[in-house]
This record gives C-alpha cells, sequence and structure tokens, in this order.
C-alpha cells in the first residue's frame, strides 16, 4: 500500500514538474513526424496481464510493420527527434500515465512485451511478474541499456528478492544520477 501511494504521489509531481518537457516532447514528435504523439505497445504486466504501454512515439508511423519488437544500434526507423528522446530518457515520461492507472509503477523490472516470455525459464517468468513492472528498476539504474539479457535478468531478479522502499529510492537516485551522466556509483 505505501508503494502505490508513494507511485500516484511521485508521478503526480513528476507529471507536475515535468509538464513542460513532455509538451515540448510532444510538439517536437508532432513537428516532424505528425500524429500521433504517443505510442502503445503490449507489454506483460503483475501477474502476466498485458497492457498498453505508452511511450513518445520515436519511430516512424508504421515501424511495428517493417521491422522486429526491438531495436539496433542505427535503426533506420528511429526519427531524428526519436533519438534525442530516446538517448535522454524523455520518451519514458508518458509512462507516468500507466503508473496511476496501476499498471506500472515508478521502479521495477521494466515490462518486456509477450514475444520475450520465451527467453525466460517459467520460474523466472512468474519471479519476474510477481511484481508491478517499473519505468526504472535496478537493471536500468546499473546498466542503463547496456545491459546483456543474463545481467538485465539478474538484476530484476535480485530487485523482486530484495524490493522495499529504500532500495526503490536508491534506484531512482541511481537513475537520475545516470541519466546525468555521473554512472551509477
Amino acid at each position: 500500500m505505501t508503494k502505490r501511494l508513494f507511485d500516484i504521489a511521485g508521478a503526480l509531481t513528476a507529471l507536475l514538474l515535468l509538464s513542460p518537457l513532455l509538451l515540448g516532447s510532444a510538439l517536437a514528435v508532432a513537428a516532424e513526424s505528425g500524429w500521433p504523439v504517443l505510442f502503445r505497445q503490449t507489454r506483460v504486466g503483475l501477474h502476466g496481464r498485458t497492457f498498453g504501454m505508452f511511450k513518445f512515439r520515436s519511430m516512424v508511423k508504421n515501424a511495428a510493420s517493417i521491422g522486429p519488437y526491438f531495436t539496433s544500434t542505427n535503426d533506420p526507423r528511429i526519427t531524428r527527434v526519436g533519438r534525442f528522446i530516446r538517448r535522454t530518457s524523455l520518451d519514458e515520461l508518458p509512462q507516468l500515465i500507466n503508473v496511476l492507472t496501476g499498471d506500472m509503477s515508478l521502479v521495477g523490472p521494466r515490462p518486456d512485451v509477450p514475444a520475450q516470455q520465451s527467453l525466460y525459464t517459467p520460474a523466472d517468468w512468474a519471479q519476474r511478474c510477481s511484481v508491478r513492472p517499473g519505468i526504472t528498476g535496478l537493471a536500468q539504474a546499473l546498466y542503463r541499456s547496456e545491459s546483456v539479457g543474463n545481467q538485465r535478468l539478474e538484476a530484476d531478479l535480485r530487485y523482486v528478492r530484495e524490493r522495499n522502499f529504500w532500495l526503490d529510492l536508491k534506484i531512482i537516485l541511481m537513475t537520475i544520477r545516470r541519466l546525468n551522466g555521473k554512472g551509477s556509483n
């Protein structure tokens, strides 16, 4: 209950404080490649339930029909504005709405697309889905997007085992430091 109240208060506060960035990002996406500015992708959440996760659209409009669910470093589907909002993680800010609706938390393992279930053992998948997925998690705080699959899984499962309010605060601070280019230490 405390975590859910923290999520709601944190998401509302972040939406208020970051509203200029949200508006600017939306306008930049619209100016470069039109509407819609949000992209909704099916992800797997708590107890394996699927939900629509929001992001600012960083790719061409028909990206899902012309490529895989994952992207590569020089993916031609990513727009110029998209590269910037991905590099700065501004594309993730609409997930604050997912936090308010209860589909996500501020901190937890990043939600996977359903096709990624095959990358896990049934036990690891069940453990990973035993908590609400997060906008950031231990893997993002430690590695950002440079982790390999085993590192990410290890960090996600460690979070599930050790989760508590203080760990969440530490992960949020580590994520902010990493976004500011100061690493995780």
